[in-house]
């Protein structure tokens, strides 16, 4: 299946908003169409407006991770609006901090569920439909935290974010006959809202100093490397992760 940029079309959860709003603007930017989709349908609608006021590049839709029947749907409506969808960018995630040893058992299911859950089964619906149409790109967002446990972040999010990776080599393997690659970018503390949210500002120099390169990550640079995976020359890279976090994890 032939394929430029400019027809594309892609799908970025949780994307009202942080990273996911970074993302889906670079994708913009690239001449990629993009639908902004967001459990807080209004806020994807106005993020989708500031991108794109005529809603010719960048339309938006509500979508709760956690309901595969909001997957379903908004597929339809990709295909309703768009007349395609290409690729997918499985960023939406819900971030606690609650300490190890207080963690029940209702809130770590509910994070592992929501976070690995809602990118397994957005990797199950999207990547059905792109191997029937014989090409696909899926970006999965994971996390320096599911690398090495997480530092500021809580024990279920590392471990959601951990089997990220995992859930990204198994669809990989499964699609990669059919024209879809599956990858994964694992960010390091990143300048954006969650960040903020999750370090007090009296924390942050203590936090900039264990970071090697001194600096927050930039959440452009992650969109752009989201658009390289995205792109249709990007037929040879599958189940991988590529790490941006200042060198605080080297393999």
């Amino acid at each position: 299946m032939s394929q430029s940029t400019q027809s594309n079309v892609a799908l970025v959860t949780g994307a009202a908003q942080g990273l996911g709003f970074h993302i889906a603007s670079r994708l913009c930017a690239a001449g990629f169409r993009v639908v902004l989709t967001d459990a807080n349908g209004e806020a994807a609608k106005s993020a989708a407006l500031s991108l794109d006021p005529e809603g010719k590049s960048a339309i938006a839709c509500e979508l709760n991770i956690a309901k595969k029947s909001d997957f379903e749907n908004a597929l339809k409506f990709a295909l309703a609006e768009f007349g395609a969808l290409h690729v997918l960018v499985n960023n939406a995630a819900v971030t606690k901090a609650t300490p190890v040893m207080d963690i029940s058992p209702e809130e770590f299911n509910e994070v592992v569920n929501i976070n690995l859950g809602g990118v397994f089964v957005g990797c199950q619906v999207m990547g059905k439909h792109m191997a029937e149409q014989g090409y696909g790109r899926i970006i999965n967002m994971s996390s320096l935290a599911g690398q090495n446990g997480g530092t500021s972040t809580g024990a279920h999010y590392a471990a959601s974010k951990g089997g990220i990776l995992t859930v990204t080599k198994v669809f990989a393997k499964e699609l990669a006959t059919k024209g879809v690659t599956v990858n994964a970018i694992a960010p390091g503390p990143i300048d954006s809202p969650m960040v903020t949210a999750l370090v007090p500002e009296e924390r942050l120099p203590t936090l900039l100093g264990a970071i090697p390169v001194g600096q927050l990550g930039d959440a452009d640079f992650i969109g752009d490397m989201v658009v390289q995976f995205a792109r249709p020359e990007a037929y040879f890279t599958t189940g991988t992760t590529w790490d941006v976090n200042g060198g605080l994890f080297m393999r």
